[in-house]
């Protein structure tokens, strides 16, 4: 159990209809010159994120690397669709973050945000061309890429985003100290669609419990609904994972302050015995209002998929650099 002791913080909606993207073309001159104009935004954005990986230099590099595959089709205006999640988690956040960078780099290209349900629903509205680019959580991209339970994904991660070491929030006057002490008691584990929901699936399984039968598993219509829930005693805790993510921002800015609680080491080290893919992750102190000490708990990462189609317009020059940084994997 980990403590943010300090200021202790809301709910509602669920989104549809995408619109597919429209190319037009130009000649190889000007696409080549947009090329090597992209190329040096995406360095120097790279260049800056090496030298202070903040959260803020991580989404202007991805909004570049978001540049990096419109910019690609030969040419000129596009509009492009990017899904995220539930209002009040961390993909919208992001995703505006990404929309933002894009229009400081070429405001002819659009990137029109839309919120579903999350990572679950934005693997197959990508794997049926009715998404452009999603941000997809990192246990939900590993279960669509190897196949658990289904056929591999043929989508295609375009970067990394950002590390999603997965936690509890509780109220500082809760009682409850460790994740046992949450059993039996109802905890919000975020929207359904989350891969947040996931991420907890996999944490529990490793420890040894059940998140539908050891707890009241809450589900949420949106991520912004959990804080308000903790605060008001509807719910002991609240599921959620990384660095400044909005709902721990929430709940630990509210009066009276929070606590997080995380799998002590033994508990670590049998998650990861039964589920290798999940990474031991710090949460370095400072990251929430009151939590002076860094956390260690263990999760993935998210990244930046796209369909199946649009990453093989991504002109060869810019390909090649992107896979220098290690950033175009797959």
């Amino acid at each position: 159990m980990q403590e943010a002791s300090r200021p202790r913080g809301g709910r509602h909606a669920d989104g549809h209809g995408a619109r597919r993207s429209g190319h037009a073309r130009s000649g190889d001159d000007a696409r080549d010159g947009r090329t090597a104009a992209l190329e040096s935004s995406v360095r120097v954005r790279a260049q800056r994120a090496a030298r202070r990986p903040s959260r803020r230099a991580v989404i202007r590099l991805a909004g570049a690397l978001v540049v990096a595959l419109a910019l690609s089709a030969e040419g000129a205006d596009m509009k492009l669709t990017l899904g995220t999640a539930t209002p009040g988690g961390g993909f919208p956040v992001y995703g505006d973050a990404v929309i933002a960078a894009v229009r400081e780099v070429d405001p002819a290209l659009q990137i029109e945000p839309r919120n579903t349900k999350g990572s679950t629903e934005n693997v197959p509205l990508l794997e049926r061309n009715e998404l452009d680019l999603a941000l997809v959580q990192g246990e939900v991209a590993y279960e669509a890429l190897q196949g658990v339970g289904r056929a591999p994904s043929p989508i295609r991660i375009v970067a990394a985003m950002y590390s999603t070491p997965g936690m509890f929030v509780v109220r500082a006057d809760s009682p409850a100290r460790t994740i046992e002490d949450l059993r039996g008691k109802p905890v919000a584990f975020g929207a359904r669609g989350s891969g947040l929901v996931l991420l907890a699936r996999y944490v529990l399984e490793g420890l040894g419990l059940d998140q539908e039968r050891d707890f009241q598993a809450v589900y949420l219509e949106r991520a912004g609904d959990g804080p308000a829930m903790v605060q008001d005693g509807r719910v002991a805790a609240l599921w959620g994972g990384g660095v400044g993510w909005p709902g721990f921002t929430a709940v630990a800015k509210a009066p009276g302050g929070a606590r997080f609680i995380v799998p002590d080491a033994d508990g670590l080290r049998k998650i990861q015995a039964k589920h290798p893919f999940l990474k031991p992750l710090t949460v370095p102190a400072g990251s929430y209002p009151g939590q002076d000490a860094p956390i260690q708990s263990l999760g993935s990462c998210s990244i930046s998929a796209v369909d199946t189609g649009r990453v093989r317009e991504i002109h060869p020059g810019v390909r090649r650099y992107l896979g220098e940084l290690g950033l175009l994997t797959r």
